[in-house]
């Protein structure tokens, strides 16, 4: 929700907002959901694909759970931060981007790059400026802020007229462990 706002509030929001969970890739297809691919590049590549940050030219990208990417296309990404250009797998041709990456992750991220999952020098490019948005259960002040906003929404898809929540539903959900 951040990253589509900032998206939305900044001079790209015209442009694609592309948002990619980098948990549910597989190893051997996140380069080519990423970078694209050429026809006949791999087995099954039957034909040519856009990925998803050419798709985002002009736009902004978000990497979800980017602690989660193959190291071996972590090392494609750090030539797309330094770069700004892309290849599709099985191409011979750059493909210069104008693209914003935001990146999230549940994961202390400095701490994956210490250990070795994370490439550290991508680490410190993606680095720049960083939102830090602690855990609800450190924001208690905030549960019943969006449990009102979800009861609206479910209130307009269903044509229900609740007002609020008793006073016993709202402590169970400000103590409950998020």
């Amino acid at each position: 929700a951040i990253a589509s706002k900032i998206h939305a509030q900044s001079k790209r929001q015209g442009k694609p907002f592309i948002a990619i969970d980098c948990g549910a890739l597989s190893k051997e297809l996140a380069g080519s959901e990423l970078f694209g691919h050429e026809k006949g590049s791999f087995t099954g590549a039957l034909t040519q694909k856009t990925g998803s940050l050419e798709l985002a030219d002009g736009g902004t990208v978000f990497l979800d759970e980017i602690a989660n990417l193959p190291y071996d296309v972590q090392v494609s990404l750090l030539r797309v931060v330094q770069e700004r250009k892309i290849r599709r797998i099985g191409g011979t041709k750059d493909i210069v981007l104008d693209i914003r990456i935001i990146v999230a992750s549940n994961e202390k991220l400095w701490e994956v790059a210490r250990s070795g999952k994370f490439r550290e020098d991508l680490f410190h490019r993606f680095n720049e400026f960083s939102i830090n948005l602690p855990p609800l259960r450190e924001r208690k002040e905030d549960i019943l802020l969006y449990a009102r906003h979800f009861l609206a929404i479910a209130n307009a898809d269903l044509g229900k007229q609740i007002t609020d929540f008793t006073q016993e539903v709202q402590q169970v959900l400000i103590n409950y462990s998020w």
